[in-house]
């Protein structure tokens, strides 16, 4: 019953709306620094061996332990959030697409450099649609790892959000419409998950052919 009410509030789709809002832009983020940086570790051998003991000792850090330094960093409870998804999701975009960066075919990289051409030219027409199979499922996990992130982030004091219903109901002992929030999360992130499995599929299927 308490799922039925929270889906026929507007305050619920607000929230929603919210939520996804602060995913997307976390992961964007995350994708637009993640993805180029990935793509140079894993063709370079000098800078994947300089990089791997970094990223691995980041990618340790719990993202929720980031918290008293976002709300330092950031004056904003927006940009706090959207720092927290970014520590989340830019570790698995980074290690993922630079394993896949590294492991490209070698006498296509041999080849192309016997015809000329240079690097930028490697990572346009060999690395990078060598690696889109490898982009998109590390697009994915992101995806799962920021749902996932995304509800303590909320935590933070903002006004809406999941998190904040999730707060809200708490702070009331509304426990009904709390364990609604908690269901309506899972079927929102399984759906999402769905949504972006369905178009990886497509994309594979439109690659091969």
């Amino acid at each position: 019953k308490a799922l039925y009410r929270l889906c026929v509030e507007q305050r619920f789709w607000l929230s929603v709306g919210a939520s996804l809002s602060r995913v997307f832009i976390g992961i964007s983020i995350a994708a637009v620094i993640g993805i180029p940086l990935g793509l140079v570790i894993g063709f370079y051998p000098v800078i994947r061996n300089t990089a791997h003991a970094p990223v691995q000792f980041l990618r340790m850090i719990s993202p929720l332990a980031w918290m008293p330094v976002a709300l330092i960093i950031f004056t904003g409870f927006e940009s706090a959030i959207y720092f927290l998804i970014v520590m989340a999701t830019i570790w698995p975009i980074i290690l993922n697409i630079a394993s896949a960066s590294a492991n490209v075919n070698q006498s296509w990289i041999k080849m192309a450099m016997n015809q000329g051409a240079n690097h930028f030219q490697i990572f346009y027409t060999i690395i990078i649609p060598a690696s889109l199979q490898d982009i998109m499922a590390s697009i994915r996990l992101a995806l799962g790892v920021a749902w996932i992130v995304l509800v303590p982030a909320e935590f933070l004091g903002v006004a809406s959000g999941l998190g904040y219903l999730i707060n809200d109901a708490r702070d009331t002992m509304s426990y009904d419409n709390l364990m609604a929030v908690i269901v309506a999360i899972g079927i929102i992130g399984f759906t999402l998950d769905k949504i972006f499995q369905t178009i990886q599929v497509s994309f594979a299927r439109a690659w091969i052919e």
